[in-house]
Order: structure tokens, then C-alpha cells, then sequence
């Protein structure tokens, strides 16, 4: 069976503000399934942003799981976070899953990993996917050389730098903010 996956998403905390975003684009094998996929969802009223890459209905499972903790703590993304990894490395099911999630706040990033790992990235970018090290390179290029632009406008230069050269990335861009 072949899975459903390939995507980049990308997330800044640059002067003030809060953006990520995510292509459109999911694969089966070496063709194009849909080119429309929404990989970016709101949490907690807006006030927490989610993208995630990988297996579609693993993703799912693991947005629910993250929404639930999220409730379970109060909304504290970052205990959240820690209590989904712990859950993830341990839980027998949710180990086999395939998938990858970034989670902001006003304040903050998180990079959520099936093998346990919560990390704060360098730099307050984020980016996973099949085109995450190509749009991540240009955020940081971009947030260097271009410090006047906006959180969302280094998200969609840098994701439209990666569609222009993966070929599991594509224009269709949803992006959202936090205030």
C-alpha cells in the first residue's frame, strides 16, 4: 500500500509575529495525489498554530492527540508537547506512526517528532517535510538579508523558493498568523 506524504511546512517568529505555512501538495509513490491538502490548523481559539507532514491519518490522529493535551494542560503548548512526545515514544500504536508536527504560540516553536524529541529551533524557523531543508535555508537567508520583511512574507518567499526546486512541494500555499 502506498502512503499518502511529501510536504513542507514552515514556520517564523520574526519581529513580533508568528507565521507558518505548508504547501498543498500530497503523494502516492511517484504521482500527485491532490494538490490541495490544508496542513496548517488553528488550536486553542487561534492562539496555537499547527503544521504537520508525513502519513495524512497518522497526522490527524497525532493534531487530536496534541489538541487533547493541549486541553489536558491548559493550553501550555510546551507541556503538551512533552506529554504527546513521552506518549508517542511510548504508546505501542501511536509509535508506528508516521508523521511530523510544528506547533507556535505568540511566543514560541516546537518541533514534535515521533522518536520523543520536542525541539526549540535555532534561529525561531522551523521546518519539516520532504522540502523543509531548501525553504529553511531561505527563511534564514531571507530573515538575515531582508529584516524588514514580515513573518508571513519570509513564509511565502521561502515556500515558493522550495516549490521552484522540490519536486514534492508545490505553489498552492496556506499560511496563517498569529497577533
Amino acid at each position: 500500500m502506498t502512503k499518502v506524504k511529501s510536504t513542507t511546512v514552515l514556520a517564523v517568529i520574526h519581529n513580533g509575529e508568528v507565521a507558518i505555512g505548508a504547501d498543498g501538495q500530497a503523494t502516492m509513490g511517484n504521482y500527485v495525489a491532490k494538490s490541495n491538502v490544508k496542513k496548517i490548523r488553528k488550536l486553542q481559539d487561534g492562539k496555537i498554530v499547527t503544521g504537520f507532514a508525513g502519513s495524512t491519518a497518522d497526522a490527524f490522529t497525532l493534531l487530536e492527540r496534541f489538541d487533547e493535551k493541549l486541553n489536558a494542560y491548559g493550553g501550555n503548548m510546551k507541556r503538551a508537547a512533552i506529554e504527546l512526545a513521552k506518549d508517542w515514544r511510548m504508546d505501542r500504536y501511536l509509535r508506528k506512526l508516521e508523521a511530523m508536527l510544528i506547533s507556535a504560540d505568540k511566543d514560541e516553536l516546537l518541533v514534535i517528532s515521533g522518536t520523543g524529541d520536542v525541539l526549540e529551533p535555532d534561529n525561531q524557523i522551523a521546518a519539516i517535510g520532504s522540502g523543509s531543508m531548501y525553504a529553511q535555508s531561505a527563511a534564514l537567508a531571507l530573515k538575515k538579508h531582508a529584516p524588514d520583511l514580515s513573518a508571513e512574507q519570509i513564509v511565502r518567499e521561502s515556500l515558493n523558493i522550495a516549490a521552484d526546486i522540490c519536486i514534492y512541494t508545490n505553489h498552492n500555499l496556506v499560511i496563517e498568523k498569529i497577533k
